[in-house]
């Protein structure tokens, strides 16, 4: 293939001609132009490739893939000429004056078929890109493996046209005051924010003035409105690196691959990764004023020695984007919250602990006065026991089911309900600050897997329609499309024609009956997991009653003393592992039940993925709690009419100091187990041992090609970190904390205080995560946090039901009111734990059930937990009269309990507005700003246009006439004016009012009315 003139002109950089700009690896070879994305594909190693050593072939050479917007190098023409032999032997793309090289080594073997093809649709992709104005430089390597990269940079006129299509909002000139406290208000935010300096980060250039400049959507007719004074630098490089991701997300390659976008290349292994690059190293090697966003955000908010400094959220957003930075606001605001929560739980505990030994029923039950009988654990080798060998359940027992409790469980409510009115009001004020508001919402492209299943769907109706042609028209021979022509003008018809005939109409989707295998598969298998995970719980259980039998058989008098303490122990920690194990099933499962609905957008993903993993983690995370606080001991029977399982073992009964203190035991193991293990193992541990064995297997052949290669660039240091894979699994774990700290908090006063202490050093970790370890994410736009807030907010209800019934029925506190108001005859707690037990006839044992190492003459009746009739009742064994006050006082408590709660809620989300009063204020200021700013904008445009076109003469009386019609949405006049000779009316590019503001135009066109808005 000869080499055209226009290619003749590309220059091949062989040497930076930035050092600095080489060193820091965030530029083209030029130094001047910014690397904005990285596209990184692999060369694979193969047999049929000759060494290296038999060519001559020049180390480390480049070819510049451009729009030639940029003048040659010195002495290109010479590297041109002499790559004219080599493109004779290669194949290469010629596009108009496109030219692109596939970059293979000289003095190789011609490539395997799969990777030729790869070759070309990259070809063609980033052929695309530049007829969509982008600038590429890739490598053009001569190694026989390894990553190669291809960077691309947006230049200003690309950068402005995508900013005017995503609307993305930027400072004018305009600026106003913010207005300021005065009085004692102002004197007390002066000093709050005396005593918050030490807590402060430390960024620099962080905007606290009362200066807040306007923001409107990027207008490239409007560039005199904005502040540019460099325009390498006013897009930032986050707003960079989304403006270049939306490109090549909706670039199409048709002649190679019906393929749409970057995501659906990545996946069919054309490339290996895209992403934009981080500002540098993260670590501070110079001054600490050139300090780049990075290291600020490493120095200031990822050490854990800044662990008592507040997040530098407005940094955060900076650099990750809106969604990364609302994530963190949220975690921030969460944190924060628990602070009072974690102190009032602190209190209730140690209201517990002081009152211990004054607590009425713990001392009955430790009393050996009182000997209290108690019936056989199980059947046959347990033996009667004494009740006050329970004395330190049930001293443990009052620290968490004490009448404080009942307070938390009301403050804890109240507080979701705060936390959620707290996080509204922030929510607000960031999207103030952040120029979020009235932003709309973007319209999505569809995933491409939709896309590529959608494409296959219209292809079989194609062919479906092609074979009916045929046999209508046997005898007529089809018509094939010369593919002779070639010139970009051919090339381009070609392209949109097979455009037009790849990419899915609007009038064409995926119906209800394509998705309908999806569906059927992912009710199926969330009805098998919810089996799977009760399956584990009842295996559990299944444990905890055998082993209970087994060492209850033992001759060892020690091992029978501590039966319950070790099989709860041993039970909770399988259950732990057991969740462990199935969380990461469980999202794996999800994200598979979420591909087969073929959702349209990701956004229709994301919430449809969110939903079965919060569903299946749920259920996975809280069916061992459920258990134990609403069904354990509720079905074991009675003494001489047990339940058994397989008809060997009997049901397990609650403690004799009641189920709550081991649903505390469940609930803090599995809690605090979660948190260190993921937090330690899963989020720390494996990727670093992913880290290391990747260094291991790369260490040989780094120490061979050491001193050949130059120095890392920054996109091979971004290379080798993991890919950033959404925000889903730090929301669901914070998620699934919130549960346990507010659905059983009634069991477990001190849950804040350990989600505080994890969230503390979770915040750190996170962070260190976002900034060390994980490649640049692309900024996403987001307003709120979606739909985990609906999901808080149910949760938040659903913490009242909870609490409700764990207080009414997993806890003593309303036996202990009924006896103490209804049975009592002192009007105290004396007595409780005699009038809680019922009494059996030992003789009413079946045969083989009673114990065997008792002689039955010594005892005659024994005592159990329950209220039923005595044996020598007419109604022996039945429910008393008792049962029935006290289940009639339960239910009573848990409507009044949760009618008290609802309504408090609502009296707080009431007192408490959404949107703060000073962002009301000052986005009326703001509205009303914008309103008169392009009002001055079109009264300087129209008085330019008079003077453009109005007679001298006439000048004066024309100008008197039309200041009045400024006030219409109109930029011109309402007709030819007088002297101009009925000429062609004036028309001005500057886009109209009616544009600016949506309800302006909703305002009646009289002369009255817009006279007096414009005095306005």
């Amino acid at each position: 293939m000869q080499v055209s003139p226009s290619e003749d002109k590309i220059p091949v950089v062989d040497a930076p001609s930035s050092p600095q700009a080489s060193s820091e690896g965030l530029y083209f070879r030029d130094g001047l132009r910014k690397v904005d994305y990285v596209l990184v594909f692999h060369h694979r190693r193969h047999g049929s490739l000759r060494g290296t050593g038999t060519a001559s072939v020049s180390q480390d050479q480049l070819s510049i893939v451009s729009n030639g917007n940029f003048p040659p190098a010195s002495g290109s023409s010479a590297t041109a000429a002499g790559r004219g032999a080599g493109l004779r032997r290669e194949e290469a793309a010629s596009v108009g004056e496109v030219f692109m090289e596939l970059g293979m080594a000289r003095g190789t073997e011609p490539m395997e078929a799969a990777d030729h093809e790869m070759h070309l649709i990259r070809q063609e992709f980033e052929a695309n890109l530049l007829e969509a104005g982008l600038e590429v430089e890739r490598d053009r390597e001569t190694k026989t493996h390894g990553p190669s990269f291809t960077r691309i940079h947006a230049p200003w006129p690309v950068l402005c046209r995508e900013a005017e299509f995503l609307k993305i909002k930027v400072p004018t000139k305009q600026s106003y005051e913010l207005k300021e406290e005065s009085g004692f208000g102002s004197s007390m935010s002066s000093v709050w924010r005396k005593l918050n300096q030490p807590f402060e980060p430390k960024v620099p250039n962080q905007d606290h003035g009362s200066t807040k400049f306007l923001s409107h959507c990027f207008s490239r007719d409007k560039l005199h409105m904005y502040n540019i004074t460099s325009k390498d630098t006013f897009f930032d490089n986050a707003t960079r690196g989304r403006i270049v991701y939306e490109i090549l997300r909706r670039t199409v390659c048709v002649r190679t691959c019906q393929t749409i976008g970057i995501s659906t290349l990545i996946a069919k292994g054309v490339y290996d990764a895209a992403f934009p690059l981080h500002d540098g190293d993260f670590k501070v090697t110079g001054p600490l004023e050139e300090r780049n966003d990075r290291q600020v955000l490493f120095e200031e908010w990822a050490k854990y020695s800044a662990f008592y400094k507040y997040q530098p959220i407005d940094l955060v957003r900076k650099y990750f984007g809106e969604k990364i930075g609302l994530y963190f606001a949220w975690l921030g605001v969460y944190t924060q919250l628990l602070i009072p929560a974690s102190i009032v739980g602190i209190i209730v505990f140690g209201y517990g602990v002081a009152t211990v030994d004054t607590n009425i029923p713990s001392l009955e039950m430790c009393d050996e006065r009182l000997n209290f009988t108690m019936c056989p654990l199980c059947d046959g080798a347990c033996d009667y026991w004494h009740l006050s060998t329970a004395c330190g359940t049930a001293r443990a027992s009052h620290l968490f089911d004490n009448p404080a409790t009942v307070f938390f469980a009301i403050f804890m409510s109240l507080w979701a309900v705060l936390f959620l009115e707290q996080w509204k009001r922030r929510q607000i004020s960031l999207s103030f600050s952040w120029d979020l508001t009235g932003i709309e919402e973007d319209e999505e492209h569809p995933r491409p897997k939709y896309e590529t299943i959608l494409l296959e769907k219209r292809q079989r109706k194609h062919q479906q329609k092609k074979k009916k042609k045929k046999k209508k028209k046997k005898n007529e021979p089809e018509k094939q499309e010369d593919g002779t022509v070639t010139g970009k003008d051919r090339w381009r018809q070609k392209l949109l024609s097979a455009m037009a005939a790849g990419v899915p109409t609007f009038a064409e989707k995926l119906t209800w009956k394509d998705r309908l295998p999806g569906y059927f598969m992912n009710i199926s298998s969330i009805l098998f997991m919810f089996g799977l995970t009760f399956s584990a719980v009842f295996g559990v259980i299944i444990y905890r009653i055998t082993i209970s039998a087994l060492m209850a058989m033992s001759p060892d008098p020690e091992t029978k003393s501590n039966v319950r303490v070790t099989v709860t122990a041993t039970a909770v920690i399988i259950n732990l592992v057991v969740i462990l194990i199935l969380d990461e099933i469980y999202g794996a499962v999800a994200l598979w039940l979420t591909e087969l609905e073929i959702p349209k957008t990701e956004t229709n993903f994301e919430e449809r993925l969110i939903l079965k993993a919060f569903l299946l983690k749920f259920m996975n995370a809280y069916a061992p709690i459920f258990y134990v606080a609403f069904f354990k001991g509720r079905f074991a029977g009675r003494p001489g009419s047990y339940v058994y399982v397989f008809n060997d073992y009997r049901m397990e009964e609650c403690a004799p100091g009641g189920c709550l203190i081991e649903l505390c035991i469940q609930l803090s193991i599995i809690m605090l187990g979660k948190q260190l293990i993921q937090n330690n193992i899963f989020e720390i541990g494996i990727p670093k041992l992913k880290k290391l064995i990747h260094a291991l297997k790369e260490k040989e052949t780094i120490q061979k090609k050491k001193d050949e290669e130059r120095p890392p660039q920054q996109w091979n240091l971004d290379y080798a970190l993991a890919p950033f894979e959404g925000l889903t699994p730090e929301y669901m774990e914070m998620i699934i904390q919130f549960g346990f700290v507010s659905l059983f908090v009634a069991s477990f006063p001190l849950a804040p205080l350990f989600a505080l202490l994890n969230n503390v050093i979770e915040i750190r970790l996170d962070a260190r995560k976002f900034v060390t370890e994980l490649r640049r994410p692309v900024t996403a736009r987001a307003k709120d946090i979606g739909i985990w807030y609906n999901i808080l907010s149910g949760m938040g209800k659903l913490s009242v039901i909870i609490n409700a019934f764990v207080i009414s029925f997993t806890s003593d506190f309303v036996p202990r009111l009924v006896y103490q108001y209804m049975y009592s005859q002192t009007g105290t707690m004396h007595g409780f734990i005699d009038h809680t037990l019922s009494f059996f006839n030992v003789s009413n044992f079946k045969p083989g059930t009673a114990p065997h190492s008792s002689d039955p003459g010594d005892i005659t009746v024994c005592r159990y937990k329950d209220y039923r009739e005595p044996p020598w009742s007419p109604d022996a064994y039945q429910f008393s009269k008792q049962y029935w006050s006290v289940l009639s006082a339960r239910l009573a408590f848990v409507i009044l309990f949760q009618n008290l709660v609802m309504f408090l809620s609502l009296m707080v989300a009431w007192v408490i507005p959404d949107v703060p009063k000073t962002i009301v204020e000052q986005l009326k200021r703001e509205k009303k700003l914008l309103v008169d700013l392009f009002l001055q904008e079109e009264k300087e445009k129209f008085q330019l246009i008079q003077s453009l076109f109005v007679k001298p003469n006439s000048q004066s009386t024309t100008a008197a006439q039309a200041f009045p019609v400024l006030g219409r949405y109109s930029t011109l006049p309402s007709g030819p004016t007088a002297g101009d000779g009925g000429g062609p009316r004036a028309r001005c590019r500057a886009a109209s009012f009616s544009q600016i503001s949506d309800k302006m135009s909703s305002l009646p066109r009289k002369e009255n009315a817009n006279s007096k808005h414009t005095a306005v």
